[in-house]
């Protein structure tokens, strides 16, 4: 069976490949994410994917490595905070609005390569101070897009959500599964 690696240090992302009952190792990427908050969201995931993908695969040239990157945009791109301040103005931003979640996913097999993007719009409460600042003293803001994690406290901002779940999370695992099984004959 053709070995898979993730190329992602994420927690999250290691749980959601487990869903699809595959063994896979995972080797965090040292590919710098760096854009401009004006850059086009798709093109961004997508390359980063690409980016982290292609570092892993240096390693491992004969394994199927997946790469992932995921962006909040509302107005613009808003990264990971780098502290509390950056966290309470993104948030605030945020606050009683839709915002759109770009997910892009690069698969990379020998020369065979795979590459989508999805985008989840995702709308929240209004959001108090209280709310805000009770969040960041959680930590749960830090070491993620836009400064919160739907799959944990995040949740309690979250109004609706149009497009998959857990692309928000950081890997759109039903669309993986679909794109992954041709590439491998699994």
């Amino acid at each position: 069976m053709t070995e898979i690696i993730l190329a992602s240090a994420s927690p999250r992302r290691k749980e959601l490949l487990s869903y699809l009952n595959l063994p896979f190792k995972v080797q965090p990427s040292s590919f710098e994410e760096l854009f401009s908050p004006a850059d086009v969201p798709e093109e961004v995931v997508l390359r980063l994917a690409k980016g982290k993908a292609a570092d892993v695969a240096q390693q491992y040239p004969d394994a199927a490595v997946i790469g992932c990157d995921t962006i909040v945009v509302c107005e613009q791109i808003l990264g990971k905070p780098r502290n509390e301040k950056e966290a309470e103005l993104m948030l605030n931003q945020l606050s009683d609005r839709t915002h759109t979640v770009w997910t892009g996913v690069s698969i990379l097999y020998g020369k065979k390569r795979v590459e989508f993007v999805e985008r989840t719009e995702v709308t929240f409460w209004p959001l108090t101070q209280k709310d805000i600042q009770a969040y960041i003293k959680s930590g749960d803001c830090f070491d993620k897009a836009g400064a919160y994690g739907i799959q944990s406290g995040g949740a309690l901002f979250v109004r609706k959500i149009h497009g998959d779940y857990y692309s928000v999370v950081g890997l759109p695992v039903a669309r993986l599964k679909r794109e992954i099984a041709p590439l491998l004959s699994i």
